[in-house]
């Protein structure tokens, strides 16, 4: 295979094809004109043909050249585009970030969050997946997502979190519920109640740390029902079935056929965390996590 022309020399023709002048084309490149001539010479030697006739009163292009300018001039700006692109993708502003979450974070800390990306980073391309915790973290561990809103705490060596909401407890009952007369609701008062609560497929995590602190409580939760989702949770409760328990962040989407009322206890709380992996340095990410700090630091629920 032939040498490829160097990059200056086409560069300079593609120069000289637009002026057609030797004199201006030197002005504007910053040579003067025998320098200039030595390039197209080089350059027509390496090519191994004419791209201009040349007389005493015009420059003009050869067939071969006016096709050598026009193939060119259209590499030159893709290549100055890849460029572009390259550097933005190097200053975290192109380029894919995968975020994964869970329902906790659907409502308000993920959309809000990517809002302020979106603003920010505009090229990025942002693909969302709704993950349950579990999943989540094999999702990371496979390089499948770059972070993901999950139920914490998490620790772990090889991951960093931030805790970004740490939520009252609430008890979602049917209207005209019995509880509800009651001046404060404790974790006691749901001993002897029906709980309707998310399948262990879906809500592992959640119904883990449930048990975890009705257990340390010395109660044992009565699960009458299982859901796999939270339309589902809220029908049956609606419907007089037993009650079930949600975080504060869910309680403005329940609509007007179940009532709500805080757990009184100081350790009946539910945190969201974002997490990813401690050796994922891509810019993309590191402005998110930005993104969420700035979030936690303003928000009087945050850490």
């Amino acid at each position: 295979m032939p040498p490829l022309p160097g990059l200056d020399n086409v560069q300079t023709f593609l120069a000289l094809a637009q002026e057609l002048n030797f004199r201006r084309t030197a002005d504007r490149l910053h040579l003067d004109q025998s320098a200039l001539s030595r390039r197209i010479q080089k350059l027509e030697q390496t090519l191994g043909f004419r791209l201009l006739d040349r007389t005493t009163r015009e420059v003009s292009l050869t067939e071969a050249g006016q096709r050598f300018y026009e193939d060119n001039s259209q590499l030159m700006r893709a290549y100055g585009e890849s460029i572009r692109s390259a550097r933005r993708i190097a200053e975290g502003k192109a380029g894919i970030l995968r975020i994964a979450y869970m329902a906790f974070a659907a409502t308000e800390l993920m959309p809000s969050a990517i809002a302020r990306f979106r603003r920010a980073h505009p090229h990025v391309d942002v693909r969302l997946q709704y993950i349950r915790t579990q999943g989540q973290k094999i999702a990371l561990a496979n390089g499948e997502i770059d972070a993901g809103y999950m139920i914490g705490p998490f620790d772990h060596r090889d991951y960093q979190s931030i805790q970004l909401s740490s939520e009252t407890l609430y008890v979602v009952t049917p209207r005209n519920h019995p509880l509800l007369l009651r001046p404060t609701i404790t974790p006691a008062d749901l001993s002897d109640q029906d709980i309707i609560l998310g399948d262990m497929r879906e809500w592992e995590e959640y119904r883990w740390r449930l048990n975890d602190m009705f257990s340390g409580e010395g109660i044992a939760l009565r699960v009458a029902l299982e859901a796999s989702n939270t339309l589902a949770l809220l029908g049956l409760v609606a419907a007089g079935l037993g009650v079930t328990i949600y975080p504060e962040s869910l309680i403005g989407f329940l609509g007007r056929n179940v009532e709500v009322r805080p757990i009184m206890h100081p350790a009946f709380r539910s945190s969201t965390i974002l997490v990813w992996r401690r050796a994922n340095r891509a810019p993309q990410l590191q402005g998110f996590v930005q993104i969420a700090r700035q979030r936690v630091s303003g928000s009087p629920s945050g850490a």
